[in-house]
């Protein structure tokens, strides 16, 4: 069942961040966390972006302004590092609560807790319309790679923040999406690694169960990104980021309480 649900995801997330703010990562990694430990739904979410970016990197890397990936990158590679240990850490961390509801036992983690609310937070975001238009100075790019980075070692969620600060460096249409491609391979490159050395290896026989589902995720993430320009170009992107902010809104709390 997990192998279908992470595979529809996959096809709707890859087709439908053509349409809206949301990124890939955003909107798969609650589906993961669905079915795995938090740490690795972000692991496994991180290699599904990663390989699906790889694709386009090769395609656009030509295109990217390499000396604003050089003042946006090299702090996000940096913060990612540090967002990634950050999870690590959280993860070791015992259980902050436990309470009874319709007869079972549920278990708040700090790794939950954190995690739910980032999710709650930047779906939040996303609907909110002052954010979706926020553009900062050139003069912030180090500062917003390094925030971008660190979100998206911690939780995965780096899009929306690295359009932001991208959107007013003076790029073209094609070198802003080549760079902010560029950028998401490196800071996914780095957070893997971090992930990799940490609570891969804590959750060492689970993490083997999540190769299928990840193979899975990736194909689909293909299909997804192929079909989204044909399927859904009559889809409203106000329908999307209201459907998506909703069940992420959902998934989020339910991390948070502890219920998933």
């Amino acid at each position: 069942m997990e192998l279908v649900v992470i595979g529809v995801a996959a096809v709707l997330a890859s087709g439908l961040t053509l349409f809206s703010g949301f990124g890939l990562g955003t909107i798969l990694m609650p589906v993961f966390a669905l079915f795995f430990p938090v740490p690795l739904a972000i692991a496994a979410t991180a290699i599904v972006h990663f390989a699906n970016n790889i694709f386009k990197f090769g395609l656009m890397a030509k295109q990217a302004d390499w000396r604003v990936v050089s003042r946006f990158g090299i702090p996000a590679a940096l913060a990612a590092m540090a967002g990634a240990w950050l999870l690590n850490l959280f993860d070791r961390m015992p259980v902050l609560f436990k309470y009874d509801f319709g007869g079972s036992t549920f278990d708040i983690t700090a790794v939950k807790a954190v995690i739910g609310t980032l999710i709650v937070l930047f779906a939040l975001l996303e609907l909110w319309p002052r954010f979706q238009a926020l553009a900062l100075p050139a003069r912030w790019l180090p500062a917003g790679g390094a925030l971008s980075g660190f979100f998206g070692g911690l939780s995965g969620n780096q899009g929306a923040l690295r359009s932001a600060f991208l959107l007013k460096a003076g790029l073209s249409k094609d070198a802003f999406v080549a760079t902010g491609i560029v950028s998401a391979v490196i800071v996914d490159a780095t957070r893997l690694m971090v992930y990799g050395i940490g609570f891969m290896a804590d959750h060492l026989s689970r993490s083997q169960e999540l190769v299928v589902p990840v193979i899975v995720g990736v194909v689909c993430a293909f299909i997804g990104a192929f079909a989204g320009k044909r399927v859904l170009q009559k889809v409203t992107l106000r329908t999307v980021q209201i459907v998506v902010a909703a069940a992420m809104l959902l998934i989020g709390s339910g991390l948070a309480a502890g219920l998933l």
